[in-house]
């Protein structure tokens, strides 16, 4: 078959092949989201103070009173978007939310949090996926929306400077205004934020180019939790002075400290990109694709990305309802590769070679090619909008994982064997779909399921298996998301002895009270009893 080279040709007609899938699961949008204390059985630490009157007055001196939520009572609508995650798994209790506007008010606030032994929970977008931006009882929520300033922009080195607040998609619109642009890209950059990307360690669409964060901060301000502010903000690429200190709050999830600014090396924005879609016929085929992307690509290669059929129709179903797929047919599995670089006629001429070969050999079974950069909009569209489209489709669970390309999907097909084989995978069982995507390039599969209604069962049963199943297969249980409340009961699995000692010792040194986002990431950190 051949490359479509126009992405709205005549040939494309719609395509759809909807499931008569009956649901039980419009109900849940508006059911409350069961406590994560009682769900997830963490008791509260007793050595923690409680939020009075006083403490909030005190606040409302530092922020001003526009810049403070109180509910006493724990169940008006004002606190359940900052004590509920993006995919309703774990709600919290809280009942004060502050919103600082400066790195000095934050300071005040952690002084004097942690003088009372007041928990506190920083939250950017709240976008994560691991329960690590929202409270797991009644800690104090510090939301950093407020703190959206570009502090500096210096064009020759290409670094930036930002607080921590600024969303991500309106730093990338900042700097294409001036040919640049930044080495991170999410299906979430409308709402993430930069300091929430950093504190996660945030990996996205385009890491096989740029890489990860850990490579691409140049610089942080933290304040520690005892109010001291510690700044290590620079444009230097070079600086062999010591410790690297600000490795250390790079995907610690707010448990060290909160990220107030972050100092980032910005790329040139490319003069020549390119997008395409290929329809494949198996997971063999994805990789054969992807080692010929390596070889006839190379330099310019800065996106592989795959998904399966079943996140098609999702998407379809949910969000798309009104939009032709962009290839005619039904294929098991779909390709979007991404091109950057500086000659136009070079680059397409590479692609072209590329996409030729693959269609010759049998690997790719059809494909399209945007012409503009509205068709590569789109095309990214149906990749980026799967973790929403199942969202809104109903109780959903997510997972990350890390692993030999040769394995990504056979996680997915393990997990559908196994389930099925219980009789939970289909209509009206357990789960509805159970479908992966994720990024070839660096080896990081997503595994999402909607569950059928309500309930920490299925999501339990779920976790045992492919937690389980990824420590069997020597892969990581988190690539890009976190730990958060998520997975921190499986980090006595993953990570050596010694390794948990060095965090706890990092976490006391830092945090002796341990305030700064507790039950998350360090086991130690989880469980108390009331004695």
């Amino acid at each position: 078959m051949r490359i479509l080279s126009v992405y709205h040709s005549k040939t494309l007609f719609m395509f759809l092949i909807r499931r008569s899938i009956h649901r039980r699961l419009l109900h849940t949008h508006n059911r409350l989201t069961p406590l994560t204390g009682s769900t997830e059985g963490f008791i509260r630490n007793h050595n923690y103070g409680n939020v009075s009157t006083r403490d909030v007055d005190f606040f409302r001196t530092v922020v001003g009173e526009n810049n403070v939520i109180y509910d006493i009572t724990n169940d008006s609508n004002d606190m359940l978007p900052y004590n509920t995650d993006w995919f309703k798994l774990y709600r919290g209790y809280s009942s004060l939310c502050l919103f600082p506007t400066t790195t000095k008010q934050i300071s005040e606030i952690l002084k004097h949090c942690n003088q009372n032994e007041l928990a506190v929970v920083p939250q950017g977008g709240n976008t994560g996926v691991s329960g690590g931006a929202v409270p797991v009882h009644d800690e104090i929520v510090i939301n950093l929306s407020k703190m959206n300033k570009i502090r500096h922009f210096d064009s020759i080195s290409g670094s930036v400077i930002v607080d921590a607040g600024v969303i991500l998609e309106n730093l990338d619109r900042y700097l294409e205004e001036r040919n640049f642009t930044v080495p991170l890209d999410l299906g979430a950059k409308g709402s993430c934020q930069i300091g929430g990307n950093v504190s996660t360690n945030a990996g996205g669409l385009r890491l096989m180019k740029f890489g990860n964060l850990h490579g691409n901060v140049l610089g942080l301000e933290v304040v520690l939790p005892n109010g001291q502010i510690l700044n290590t903000l620079s444009g230097l690429r070079k600086d062999n002075t010591g410790y690297d200190l600000k490795q250390l709050f790079i995907g610690a999830e707010g448990t060290l400290g909160i990220v107030t600014a972050v100092s980032l090396v910005t790329p040139r924005k490319p003069k020549s990109v390119n997008v395409a879609m290929l329809a494949l016929d198996s997971f063999e085929a994805v990789q054969n694709a992807f080692i010929a992307a390596k070889d006839d690509l190379s330099e310019i290669l800065s996106a592989f990305e795959f998904w399966d059929v079943d996140s098609v129709d999702v998407v379809k179903s949910e969000m798309k309802q009104d939009s032709s797929y962009p290839i005619n047919g039904r294929y098991p599995f779909y390709v979007l590769l991404e091109t950057q670089g500086s000659k136009q006629d070079h680059d397409q001429e590479k692609l072209d070679l590329y996409l030729n070969n693959l269609m010759e050999l049998g690997i790719a079974q059809d494909g399209v090619i945007a012409q503009d950069a509205k068709q590569m909009t789109s095309l990214w569209s149906w990749r980026e909008k799967i973790p929403e489209a199942v969202a809104k489709y109903g109780t959903a669970v997510t997972y990350d994982f890390s692993m030999e390309v040769p394995l990504l999907y056979k996680m997915v097909e393990d997990a559908r064997e196994y389930f099925k084989g219980k009789n939970a995978l289909g209509v009206e069982k357990t789960y509805t779909n159970l479908l992966g995507f994720g990024h070839v390039g660096d080896g990081n599969l997503h595994l999402m399921a909607n569950l059928n209604g309500p309930g920490n069962r299925g999501k339990k049963d779920l976790d045992e298996f492919v937690f389980d199943w990824a420590i069997k297969h020597k892969s990581s249980i988190s690539a890009e998301h976190g730990i958060g409340i998520s997975k921190v009961n499986y980090m006595n699995r993953v990570k050596t002895d010694e390794e948990l000692r060095l965090m706890r010792l990092i976490k006391k040194a830092i945090d002796p009270s341990a305030i700064m986002n507790p039950y998350k990431v360090i086991p130690d950190e989880v469980k108390y009893s009331d004695q």
